[in-house]
């Protein structure tokens, strides 16, 4: 009997372009989900922080001020211009966007650009990463992750939040994964999540010190201990070097454009996308810059 991996593998072999394909669709088919993802767990956390507010404060609500129930499933998706309910025909991944030429079926409303953008990332991440990894059970623990940092980044910048519900989860896994050596050994691993939060935590703290405010927030320090407990504490400093720069030049750019220096420029899409690079080239980059520290 075939085992997943062992069929993808052959169905590469005989049909590569098929086997992209299929790995395009499911990527897309993901993308989908994580928008109603990004969408909605911001909404359920409100929803609990109230929830628990009213419990502490012992505030009776009347009933006809009860949230419905809502939840990754229920309700089903909806225009939010109408309210009309999306139709499976109508919620195919991108395809549907594409027909609809960006419009509601019902109302004719514009669809945010998010929803199918969201779609493509997902999709051409995952085709990236089975490419460089192979369909193994690292290559698709590897898109797990890569789903996750992707629902991270987004809601990190809608919202400067990064849930405990996502970050959490996803580093024990990591942590287990590294228990058979999938992208470092355990040790590593251990090292790596308990280094990811202290780097970021002792940078707050410093900042706090100096300037008298708080530079980022704790969900960051934990996406860290995440990528740190995933690839390792060697992987860190590469991380957080290539977050920082990016995280700077786009800052130093949205402030050209005329945004105000004040505003609060979420960290999150930067640790995450510099983690993700570090996930399928950093031993690459590492041996290329090593290079040309010996060349110099």
């Amino acid at each position: 009997m075939y085992e997943p991996t062992q069929l993808l593998l052959q169905l590469e072999q005989q049909a590569p372009v098929t086997a992209y394909c299929i790995y395009l669709f499911f990527g897309l088919s993901i993308g989908s989900f994580l928008n109603v993802v990004v969408h909605r767990l911001p909404i359920m956390l409100k929803q609990e922080w109230q929830s628990e507010a009213r419990l502490l404060l012992d505030v009776q609500v009347p009933d006809k001020q009860e949230s419905k129930r809502y939840n990754l499933v229920t309700p089903r998706s909806a225009c939010p211009a109408c309210g009309q309910p999306i139709s499976a025909i109508h919620n195919i991944p991108l395809i549907s966007y594409l027909l609809l030429k960006g419009r509601c079926a019902s109302c004719q409303a514009r669809i945010a650009l998010r929803y199918p953008l969201l779609e493509l990332v997902t999709g051409v991440a995952t085709v990236t990463v089975i490419s460089v990894l192979g369909p193994t059970m690292q290559g698709m623990l590897a898109c797990l992750l890569t789903y996750s940092l992707i629902a991270l980044s987004q809601i990190d910048f809608e919202t400067k939040l990064l849930p405990d519900d996502i970050t959490l989860p996803i580093l024990w896994l990591g942590l287990i994964a590294n228990m058979y050596d999938t992208f470092t050994d355990l040790q590593s691993a251990v090292i790596g999540a308990v280094l990811g939060y202290l780097a970021l935590w002792t940078v707050y703290q410093g900042f706090r010190v100096i300037t008298g405010k708080e530079g980022m927030g704790f969900g960051d320090f934990k996406l860290l201990a995440l990528l740190g407990a995933w690839l390792g504490w060697q992987a860190l400093t590469f991380i957080i070097l290539m977050s920082s720069i990016i995280g700077t030049l786009v800052g130093v750019i949205l402030i050209l454009l005329g945004r105000d220096r004040n505003d609060a420029i979420p960290f999150g899409p930067y640790l995450a996308g510099a983690g993700w690079i570090s996930l399928l080239w950093g031993d690459i980059l590492l041996s290329g810059y090593l290079q040309v520290l010996n060349v110099s």
